[in-house]
């Protein structure tokens, strides 16, 4: 098996880049394609931390569902400067 000694600080790392990025992002779109970049690593951090049910459950409905919801939202307004 591989060893994930450095995965556990590369992970948290990439999720602290990953949030502030969306936390200054103007543009609402490249927000949330951070916002499901973000949910897959939290995803990837329980699969390590062998909680594997709640990693699919983060990947289905925080990475893919909260998205698409969000991408609808965004593309159903008009975009004011």
């Amino acid at each position: 098996m591989i060893e994930a000694g450095p995965l556990f600080i590369i992970i948290p790392l990439a999720l602290v880049v990953c949030a502030i990025f969306i936390a200054v992002s103007r543009d609402l779109m490249y927000a949330v394609v951070a916002l499901a970049v973000l949910s897959l690593l939290l995803a990837f951090q329980f699969y390590l931390m062998k909680a594997p049910d709640v990693a699919m459950a983060e990947a289905g409905i925080g990475a893919a569902v909260t998205a698409a919801i969000f991408i609808i939202a965004i593309r159903a307004t008009k975009r004011v400067e």
